[in-house]
């Protein structure tokens, strides 16, 4: 759900001659950025960044974070030549510190950053402006094609010091090598014995985008994978973050626990697959067909799923598929099996992103007026956003959206809020995600937010139940911590009380929630996992299937753990007043 560069990053101070220095025509501060043609010798659509700290190392786009993090502020470029200036000024909306003019005095070591945009002329006819990705799940400060400068360490005075000129001079290159005629989208890593990679062009997801776009997956195969065998084995969609490393953390060398029970006669014979779909808005897609991102759900299920079917030797029916996955890949999951039930036979999601948005963390979308404050007739209180398990605050909800707010306007930010405005929610006049809340105060646009109903996974359950039902019924387990870092928990007692209410077929799901446990908690280790997905699908195998050759000596799993509490829906507790 939460998300997380590398590189010297630069800046080269010059003013005429070339030192820093103040301009009296404007004595208040403002930092002046430019890149030389020998940098990039096109126009540069993007925003420009400064950002400072007090400490030189690490570099300081390198400390930016929610809490605890250093000052920077933003601004958005378009057209930038080389060699001309675009200013980081008093109109620059910055976080922790929203002007350049509440920057106390003092001695800062400097950096600044320019995240570049691709123009997008889209099939729906909107035309938007967005960071493409480069193998490195949008991870901002970190992605190819984007230009830093090398820190500099100055004494920067807001009232005094005038205009500062800044000079980018790198560029930030693929981490993986991209083949000739290749592309760094959805990176390119090396295939080893029992890790493979698969990258397809989209025909759909192009066609929407109106450029070349391109989906793939990492796929971990058994230890007795044999290309010249003819077992074929039941997969597990284990959805998750970007990433281009091996499903479960494996390891050739058999360096962890996995690894070694993956490779020995114990395990149950799976193909394990996880998607690969960085996209202009985040470093996934959440796997469904949406009105800003595009169809990445039917670009799954209709493209990707079958050109893995036909590269390696799966069992290509419902029954022998599963999906399963956390936090954004526990939402992915369960959505995958709602919007998809004839394409996957059960799902195992954890802690997901919020599937009732009458609890959208803790905020009710369709019933509360402001999302970062809870308003009373003579006060306000902030609205947490990550608690700890005592119950502590880690921090609030306005201080991640206006940290997400200063990295990209537009939920151009590659934040979990951005990414949930741009999936849930309709596309705005300007061809970006409607705001379900303003950015700046928080204040709920109810429109805007009722628009949200489709992807409400608990409202499109109780809606469409007597056609899901008899294709669902015993297939949803759901799990997660009773105080989830992020109130994720909330939101499943809800899901919880709406599938039980179901009827003609009963939903017959099954809920667990850790006691006292947080963000990532499960009541099984991967390889205990492996052993309730071989049970699952043995049981729910064509009458005469012989699951033996895959299933090996897997023992029968329980779907109760110890550790785990099923809580019936009637005593389900932190729901809405």
């Amino acid at each position: 759900m939460r998300a997380r560069v590398i590189g010297v990053a630069g800046l080269m101070l010059l003013v005429g001659a070339g030192t820093a220095a103040a301009d009296d025509a404007h004595p208040s501060l403002r930092f002046a950025v430019s890149f030389p043609s020998s940098l990039r010798q096109a126009a540069a659509d993007g925003r420009v960044y400064v950002v400072l700290s007090r400490k030189d190392t690490p570099e300081p786009r390198e400390q930016i974070d929610i809490t605890g993090g250093v000052p920077f502020w933003g601004r958005n470029v378009d057209g930038l030549r080389p060699g001309r200036t675009a200013y980081v000024d008093g109109q620059a909306y910055g976080y922790p510190l929203e002007r350049l003019r509440d920057l106390p005095s003092g001695r800062y070591t400097v950096q600044a950053f320019f995240n570049v945009y691709t123009t997008f002329h889209r099939a729906d006819g909107s035309t938007v402006k967005l960071h493409m990705p480069c193998g490195d799940g949008q991870d901002l400060f970190n992605s190819p094609g984007n230009m830093y400068g090398t820190p500099q360490t100055i004494d920067v005075a807001p009232r005094r010091s005038g205009t500062i000129r800044l000079n980018l001079d790198h560029v930030i290159t693929p981490a993986q090598p991209v083949p000739a005629g290749g592309t760094c989208q959805q990176g390119n890593p090396a295939d080893t014995p029992h890790v493979k990679h698969i990258k397809i062009l989209s025909p759909s997801l192009s066609k929407f985008w109106g450029q070349p776009m391109y989906v793939g997956a990492n796929v971990l195969l058994p230890a007795d994978y044999d290309a010249s065998g003819n077992t074929r084995y039941p997969v597990e969609y284990h959805f998750a973050h970007f990433t281009t490393n091996a499903p479960h953390g494996f390891r050739e060398d058999q360096g962890n626990a996995f690894s070694k029970w993956w490779m020995s006669g114990s395990a149950p014979r799976f193909i394990s697959v996880e998607v690969r779909e960085e996209n202009p808005f985040y470093d996934s897609s959440y796997v469904v067909n949406s009105a800003n991102l595009g169809p990445y759900g039917d670009a799954t299920t209709k493209e990707l799923i079958p050109a893995i079917d036909a590269r390696f030797r799966t069992i290509a029916a419902p029954w022998a598929r599963i999906t399963a996955g956390g936090s954004t890949g526990g939402w992915e999951a369960l959505a995958s099996q709602v919007f998809y039930p004839d394409v996957y036979g059960g799902t195992f999601a954890g802690y997901p992103d919020p599937v009732d948005f009458h609890r959208h963390q803790i905020v009710n979308v369709y019933g509360d007026a402001n999302a970062y404050d809870t308003i009373r007739d003579w006060d306000r209180t902030p609205r947490p956003d990550s608690r700890n398990v005592a119950g502590d605050t880690n921090y609030v909800m306005a201080q991640e959206n206006l940290w997400e707010l200063a990295r990209g306007d537009r939920d151009r930010s590659g934040g979990a809020w951005a990414i949930w405005e741009a999936v849930y929610g309709p596309q705005g006049a300007d061809g970006y995600p409607a705001l379900a809340w303003d950015k700046r105060t928080g204040a709920i646009d109810p429109a805007v937010s009722a628009r949200w109903k489709p992807m409400d996974l608990s409202a499109k359950l109780a809606a469409e139940w007597p056609a899901l039902g008899p294709k669902l019924q015993g297939r949803i387990y759901v799990y997660v911590g009773d105080t989830d870092t992020y109130f994720l928990n909330d939101a499943v007692e809800l899901l919880q009380q709406t599938l039980g209410a179901r009827t003609s077929p009963t939903a017959d799901a099954t809920f667990v929630y850790g006691r006292a446990k947080q963000h990532g908690w499960s009541p099984y280790t991967a390889q205990e996992w492996f052993t309730v997905y071989a049970d699952y699908i043995a049981r729910h195998a064509p009458a005469g299937t012989d699951v033996r050759a895959w299933r090996g000596p897997a023992a029968k799993a329980r779907l109760n753990p110890s550790g785990g509490v099923i809580v019936p829906p009637e005593k389900s507790v932190g729901l809405p007043r």
